[in-house]
């Protein structure tokens, strides 16, 4: 069952360049999966909704669909998060493919989401198995490429493990097949700050955390450093406070919540007896594997084992001064990339 989410904004035009002709196929919406949700962890979620957004037509033999997958704070609409990756003159072009991004479950931008921290324990094959029911309903038997980030690019991974001849070609970029101690210490340090009786702060707090995971030394080192013998008021110390307000604005802390453990579940062998190099074996689609040479977070060799496992596969770094960062803001570097293996 489809439900309409909202119509088009002056703000997605402002968002996307070059795509006039595109605008009019751009579509918000909404599905409502009929049967509950059974969960890894045996809970069940009933009347699971998923909102989704769609640019450009799907073409009759159903071959131009391509998937984008959201990382942990973002949205269904990638013009607020990637524009610069889709448009025109990209290689991910609206007047030509038909792009889908749904909204994890458990996030708060209009797929079901948690009203508490006491919210059932989501996968990152739940999410999946939940992406696969959206799949169904819009009549999807091939994906012409799926493309997706750090958390996203764990969706992305887990779901061409379960369904190996779905993708004809999988993007996954600054992510991994199993999720790091290094990764979950982060995220628990996180979940730290984030409960306590004021939660805002406790959400300022987890997501200055965070960002010291997605930059690196030199980002702070170049563009906040203070040279002119202060003894408070740290340019840095400004930027942490400003990016917890700008967060709070827009995000739930129960989501972070929920979304952050869901992360560190994330695992592709668990079903394999543990066998990363076993799932990862399973993935016939052809593979470009992109890490980003600053990511403390995801660290570079983590995609080189994943591409070192799947047969059609290639491995590529980008440089970034932004860390883990880098998979949003270096995407002429991206786009290159799909234009060299791709065209």
């Amino acid at each position: 069952m489809d439900f309409s989410i909202h119509v088009l904004t002056n703000q997605f035009y402002a968002n996307y360049n070059n795509m006039e002709t595109a605008l009019s196929k751009v579509n918000f919406l909404g599905f409502k999966v009929e049967e509950p949700l059974v969960l890894e962890s045996g809970d069940t979620l009933r009347d699971l909704r998923i909102r989704y957004t769609t640019i450009g037509e799907l073409n009759e033999t159903k071959s131009n669909v391509v998937w984008v997958f959201h990382a942990l704070t973002a949205n269904s609409d990638p013009s607020e998060w990637w524009k610069d990756q889709i448009g025109i003159n990209r290689f991910i072009n609206p007047e030509q493919d038909f792009i889908v991004c749904a909204n994890m479950p458990g996030s708060c931008y209009g797929s079901t989401k948690p009203e508490s921290f006491d919210f059932p324990t989501l996968t990152i094959g739940d999410l999946v198995r939940s992406f696969q029911q959206l799949k169904a309903h819009l009549g999807i038997d091939k994906i012409k490429l799926g493309i997706g980030g750090s958390m996203g690019g764990q969706v992305l991974l887990q779901w061409a493990v379960d369904e190996p001849d779905l993708f004809e070609t999988i993007v996954p970029i600054a992510t991994n097949a199993r999720h790091s101690a290094w990764g979950i210490a982060f995220n628990e340090a996180q979940r730290m700050a984030l409960i306590q009786p004021d939660l805002e702060n406790g959400l300022k707090a987890a997501r200055a955390i965070a960002l010291l995971s997605y930059r690196h030394y030199d980002t702070f080192d170049k563009t906040q450093s203070d040279d002119d013998g202060r003894v408070e008021q740290f340019s840095a110390a400004s930027y942490q406070r400003y990016q917890g307000e700008k967060l709070v604005k827009r995000f739930s802390p129960y989501s972070y919540y929920t979304l952050s453990k869901a992360m560190d579940s994330h695992n592709i062998g668990r079903y394999y007896d543990g066998d990363l190099k076993k799932a990862l074996s399973r993935i016939k689609s052809n593979a470009i594997i992109i890490g980003v040479d600053s990511d403390i977070l995801f660290p570079p060799q983590e995609q080189a084992f994943i591409a070192a496992q799947i047969q059609n596969s290639s491995f590529h770094t980008i440089e970034s001064l932004y860390g883990h960062d880098g998979f949003l803001l270096e995407t002429e570097q991206i786009d290159n990339i799909l234009t060299k293996e791709l065209s």
